[in-house]
Protein backbone atom coordinates (compact mmCIF):
# COMPACT_ATOMS: atom_id res chain seq x y z
CA UNK A 1 0.00 0.00 0.00
CA UNK A 2 1.14 3.26 -0.83
CA UNK A 3 1.30 5.42 2.30
CA UNK A 4 2.23 9.22 0.66
CA UNK A 5 0.19 11.72 1.91
CA UNK A 6 -1.74 13.85 0.39
CA UNK A 7 -1.12 18.08 0.13
CA UNK A 8 -2.50 18.72 3.32
CA UNK A 9 -0.02 16.99 5.06
CA UNK A 10 -2.52 13.98 6.10
CA UNK A 11 -3.11 10.75 4.96
CA UNK A 12 -5.94 10.36 2.75
CA UNK A 13 -9.26 8.38 4.69
CA UNK A 14 -8.71 5.02 3.36
CA UNK A 15 -5.50 4.88 4.15
CA UNK A 16 -6.14 6.09 7.61
CA UNK A 17 -8.69 3.41 7.54
CA UNK A 18 -5.67 0.51 6.81
CA UNK A 19 -3.75 1.91 9.72
CA UNK A 20 -6.33 1.69 12.05
CA UNK A 21 -6.56 -1.69 10.71
CA UNK A 22 -3.58 -2.46 11.43
CA UNK A 23 -2.87 -0.69 14.37
CA UNK A 24 -5.90 -2.30 16.03
CA UNK A 25 -4.30 -5.80 15.13
CA UNK A 26 -1.35 -4.62 16.67
CA UNK A 27 -2.46 -3.55 19.85
CA UNK A 28 -4.83 -6.55 20.18
CA UNK A 29 -1.74 -8.52 20.45
CA UNK A 30 0.31 -6.42 22.58
CA UNK A 31 1.43 -8.53 26.12
CA UNK A 32 -0.26 -8.11 28.92
CA UNK A 33 2.21 -6.29 31.33
CA UNK A 34 3.21 -3.41 28.34
CA UNK A 35 -0.51 -3.16 28.15
CA UNK A 36 -2.03 -2.58 31.27
CA UNK A 37 1.04 -0.26 32.07
CA UNK A 38 0.30 2.26 29.15
CA UNK A 39 -3.57 1.74 30.23
CA UNK A 40 -2.69 2.88 33.78
CA UNK A 41 -0.87 5.46 32.14
CA UNK A 42 -3.89 6.55 29.92
CA UNK A 43 -6.07 6.91 32.93
CA UNK A 44 -3.67 8.79 34.82
CA UNK A 45 -3.33 11.49 31.44
CA UNK A 46 -7.02 11.66 31.29
CA UNK A 47 -7.20 12.27 35.35
CA UNK A 48 -4.76 15.00 34.35
CA UNK A 49 -7.12 16.65 31.56
CA UNK A 50 -10.53 16.81 33.90
CA UNK A 51 -8.49 18.22 36.58
CA UNK A 52 -6.79 20.87 34.39
CA UNK A 53 -10.72 21.28 33.11
CA UNK A 54 -11.66 21.30 36.38
CA UNK A 55 -9.82 24.30 37.65
CA UNK A 56 -10.17 26.50 34.36
CA UNK A 57 -13.62 26.42 34.75
CA UNK A 58 -13.93 27.58 38.13
CA UNK A 59 -15.23 31.23 38.87
CA UNK A 60 -15.21 31.97 35.32
CA UNK A 61 -17.26 34.64 34.58
CA UNK A 62 -16.95 34.53 31.09
CA UNK A 63 -20.04 33.01 30.03
CA UNK A 64 -21.33 29.61 29.58
CA UNK A 65 -20.32 28.95 26.07
CA UNK A 66 -16.76 30.42 26.35
CA UNK A 67 -16.32 28.62 29.58
CA UNK A 68 -16.90 25.22 27.92
CA UNK A 69 -15.13 25.96 25.33
CA UNK A 70 -12.14 26.90 27.77
CA UNK A 71 -12.87 23.75 29.64
CA UNK A 72 -12.84 21.70 26.41
CA UNK A 73 -9.09 22.90 25.15
CA UNK A 74 -8.14 22.47 28.80
CA UNK A 75 -9.25 18.57 28.95
CA UNK A 76 -7.81 18.32 25.30
CA UNK A 77 -4.54 17.74 27.30
CA UNK A 78 -5.42 14.21 28.44
CA UNK A 79 -5.99 13.00 24.82
CA UNK A 80 -3.14 14.81 24.09
CA UNK A 81 -0.88 12.67 26.22
CA UNK A 82 -2.42 9.59 25.42
CA UNK A 83 -1.33 9.99 21.28
CA UNK A 84 1.50 11.79 21.40
CA UNK A 85 3.28 10.18 24.33
CA UNK A 86 1.74 7.02 24.45
CA UNK A 87 -0.63 5.33 26.02
CA UNK A 88 -3.48 2.82 25.82
CA UNK A 89 -7.20 4.39 26.21
CA UNK A 90 -10.36 1.90 25.90
CA UNK A 91 -12.58 4.90 24.42
CA UNK A 92 -10.14 4.99 21.87
CA UNK A 93 -9.40 1.27 22.00
CA UNK A 94 -12.60 0.64 20.55
CA UNK A 95 -11.19 1.40 16.98
CA UNK A 96 -9.90 -2.19 17.80
CA UNK A 97 -13.17 -3.82 15.78
CA UNK A 98 -12.10 -2.38 12.33
CA UNK A 99 -9.41 -5.30 13.18
CA UNK A 100 -11.54 -7.50 13.99
CA UNK A 101 -14.36 -6.88 11.06
CA UNK A 102 -11.58 -7.51 8.75
CA UNK A 103 -10.95 -10.82 10.18
CA UNK A 104 -7.44 -10.19 11.72
CA UNK A 105 -8.09 -10.69 14.92
CA UNK A 106 -11.15 -13.02 17.31
CA UNK A 107 -13.34 -11.10 20.03
CA UNK A 108 -11.39 -12.97 22.73
CA UNK A 109 -8.86 -10.91 21.84
CA UNK A 110 -10.61 -7.73 21.54
CA UNK A 111 -11.96 -8.51 24.91
CA UNK A 112 -8.51 -9.39 25.83
CA UNK A 113 -7.76 -5.63 25.12
CA UNK A 114 -10.53 -3.79 26.20
CA UNK A 115 -11.00 -5.30 29.87
CA UNK A 116 -7.41 -5.10 30.38
CA UNK A 117 -7.11 -1.47 29.04
CA UNK A 118 -10.47 -0.39 31.21
CA UNK A 119 -9.03 -1.97 34.21
CA UNK A 120 -5.18 -0.64 33.73
CA UNK A 121 -7.51 3.24 32.83
CA UNK A 122 -9.18 2.92 36.38
CA UNK A 123 -6.29 2.49 38.39
CA UNK A 124 -4.36 4.75 37.03
CA UNK A 125 -7.77 7.65 37.27
CA UNK A 126 -8.16 6.30 40.77
CA UNK A 127 -4.40 6.80 42.17
CA UNK A 128 -4.40 10.30 40.47
CA UNK A 129 -7.55 10.72 42.65
CA UNK A 130 -5.41 9.67 45.66
CA UNK A 131 -2.60 11.91 44.10
CA UNK A 132 -4.88 14.86 43.94
CA UNK A 133 -6.44 14.90 47.21
CA UNK A 134 -3.03 14.61 49.02
CA UNK A 135 -2.34 17.48 46.95
CA UNK A 136 -5.01 19.25 48.53
CA UNK A 137 -5.23 21.26 44.96
CA UNK A 138 -9.46 21.13 45.91
CA UNK A 139 -8.29 24.39 48.40
CA UNK A 140 -7.36 26.17 45.31
CA UNK A 141 -9.69 29.38 44.79
CA UNK A 142 -10.29 29.52 48.40
CA UNK A 143 -11.95 26.09 48.24
CA UNK A 144 -13.70 27.02 45.25
CA UNK A 145 -11.82 24.43 42.65
CA UNK A 146 -13.60 21.79 45.04
CA UNK A 147 -16.69 23.35 45.08
CA UNK A 148 -16.87 22.76 41.27
CA UNK A 149 -15.60 19.30 41.40
CA UNK A 150 -18.52 18.33 43.85
CA UNK A 151 -20.70 19.93 41.58
CA UNK A 152 -19.52 17.95 38.48
CA UNK A 153 -19.77 14.68 40.33
CA UNK A 154 -23.43 15.58 40.79
CA UNK A 155 -24.31 16.86 37.43
CA UNK A 156 -22.94 13.35 36.18
CA UNK A 157 -25.02 11.50 38.66
CA UNK A 158 -28.38 13.18 38.23
CA UNK A 159 -28.71 12.19 34.44
CA UNK A 160 -31.61 10.04 33.51
CA UNK A 161 -30.39 6.32 32.37
CA UNK A 162 -31.15 7.72 28.74
CA UNK A 163 -29.19 10.75 28.74
CA UNK A 164 -26.54 8.96 30.63
CA UNK A 165 -26.39 6.72 27.63
CA UNK A 166 -27.11 8.72 24.45
CA UNK A 167 -24.26 11.29 25.59
CA UNK A 168 -21.87 8.62 25.80
CA UNK A 169 -22.23 7.60 22.63
CA UNK A 170 -22.13 11.00 21.15
CA UNK A 171 -18.90 11.24 23.22
CA UNK A 172 -17.22 8.34 22.01
CA UNK A 173 -18.29 9.16 18.15
CA UNK A 174 -15.74 12.36 18.57
CA UNK A 175 -12.77 10.79 20.83
CA UNK A 176 -12.69 8.01 18.09
CA UNK A 177 -12.83 10.82 15.37
CA UNK A 178 -9.86 12.71 17.35
CA UNK A 179 -7.80 9.46 17.42
CA UNK A 180 -8.89 8.91 13.90
CA UNK A 181 -7.50 12.27 12.49
CA UNK A 182 -4.40 12.07 14.98
CA UNK A 183 -3.32 8.57 12.86
CA UNK A 184 -3.95 10.41 9.97
CA UNK A 185 -1.95 13.75 10.64
CA UNK A 186 1.97 13.07 10.35
CA UNK A 187 3.72 15.70 12.43
CA UNK A 188 3.29 16.08 16.49
CA UNK A 189 1.93 19.79 15.58
CA UNK A 190 -0.69 18.06 13.32
CA UNK A 191 -1.96 15.47 15.47
CA UNK A 192 -2.50 17.93 18.82
CA UNK A 193 -4.53 19.83 15.83
CA UNK A 194 -6.95 16.99 15.24
CA UNK A 195 -7.54 16.10 18.78
CA UNK A 196 -8.06 19.60 20.30
CA UNK A 197 -11.06 20.23 17.67
CA UNK A 198 -13.16 17.17 18.62
CA UNK A 199 -12.48 16.72 22.71
CA UNK A 200 -13.05 20.49 22.76
CA UNK A 201 -16.69 20.32 21.12
CA UNK A 202 -17.44 17.20 23.11
CA UNK A 203 -16.58 18.51 26.60
CA UNK A 204 -17.90 22.14 25.73
CA UNK A 205 -21.29 20.30 24.84
CA UNK A 206 -21.46 17.86 28.07
CA UNK A 207 -20.75 14.67 26.83
CA UNK A 208 -20.32 11.74 29.01
CA UNK A 209 -16.82 9.93 28.72
CA UNK A 210 -16.59 6.52 30.82
CA UNK A 211 -12.47 6.90 32.09
CA UNK A 212 -12.61 10.92 32.95
CA UNK A 213 -15.55 9.83 35.24
CA UNK A 214 -13.41 7.84 36.55
CA UNK A 215 -11.91 10.69 38.30
CA UNK A 216 -14.64 12.82 38.17
CA UNK A 217 -16.78 11.12 40.33
CA UNK A 218 -14.77 9.91 43.20
CA UNK A 219 -12.63 12.99 43.21
CA UNK A 220 -15.77 14.65 43.62
CA UNK A 221 -17.80 12.62 45.92
CA UNK A 222 -14.37 12.08 48.25
CA UNK A 223 -14.70 15.86 48.61
CA UNK A 224 -18.18 15.72 49.17
CA UNK A 225 -18.84 14.60 52.86
CA UNK A 226 -22.89 15.01 52.66
CA UNK A 227 -22.83 12.86 49.52
CA UNK A 228 -25.97 10.92 49.81
CA UNK A 229 -24.96 8.59 46.20
CA UNK A 230 -25.23 5.06 46.05
CA UNK A 231 -22.45 2.28 45.28
CA UNK A 232 -24.84 0.78 43.57
CA UNK A 233 -25.84 3.93 41.63
CA UNK A 234 -22.34 4.87 40.92
CA UNK A 235 -21.87 1.60 38.83
CA UNK A 236 -25.02 1.79 37.35
CA UNK A 237 -24.03 5.08 35.88
CA UNK A 238 -20.49 3.57 34.78
CA UNK A 239 -22.16 0.93 33.15
CA UNK A 240 -24.28 2.92 31.21
CA UNK A 241 -21.85 5.41 30.36
CA UNK A 242 -18.97 3.02 29.31
CA UNK A 243 -21.44 0.96 27.08
CA UNK A 244 -22.38 3.52 25.71
CA UNK A 245 -18.85 4.34 24.69
CA UNK A 246 -18.84 0.89 23.18
CA UNK A 247 -21.81 1.63 21.06
CA UNK A 248 -20.20 5.18 19.94
CA UNK A 249 -16.86 4.03 18.69
CA UNK A 250 -17.35 0.74 17.42
CA UNK A 251 -20.93 0.99 15.46
CA UNK A 252 -20.90 5.11 14.15
CA UNK A 253 -17.15 5.19 13.90
CA UNK A 254 -15.27 1.39 13.18
CA UNK A 255 -18.44 0.28 11.88
CA UNK A 256 -19.49 3.06 9.49
CA UNK A 257 -15.52 3.84 8.31
CA UNK A 258 -15.31 -0.41 7.75
CA UNK A 259 -18.30 -0.19 5.99
CA UNK A 260 -17.22 2.51 3.55
CA UNK A 261 -13.63 1.44 2.85
CA UNK A 262 -12.54 -2.18 3.87
CA UNK A 263 -15.49 -3.77 3.05
CA UNK A 264 -15.00 -4.29 -0.37
CA UNK A 265 -11.43 -5.60 0.29
CA UNK A 266 -12.51 -8.55 3.06
CA UNK A 267 -15.06 -9.35 0.91
CA UNK A 268 -12.60 -9.73 -1.94
CA UNK A 269 -10.54 -12.01 0.21
CA UNK A 270 -13.43 -13.94 0.99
Amino acid sequence: MNESPNHSGAFPPLEIAHKVELLGEKKAKTDTLTLFVLAVLAGAFISMGALFYTVVITDSDLGFGVTRLLGGLSFSLGLVLVVVAGAELFTGNNLIAMAWASGRIGIRAVMRNWILVYLGNVVGCLGTVLLVLGSDIASLGGGAVGETAIAIAHAKMNLTSVEAFSRAILCNVFVCLAVWLAIGAQSVSGKILAIVFPVSAFVAIGLEHSIANWFFLPFGFALDGHSEVSIRDFFINMLLVSAGNIVGGTLLVAGVYWLAYLRGEHQHKD
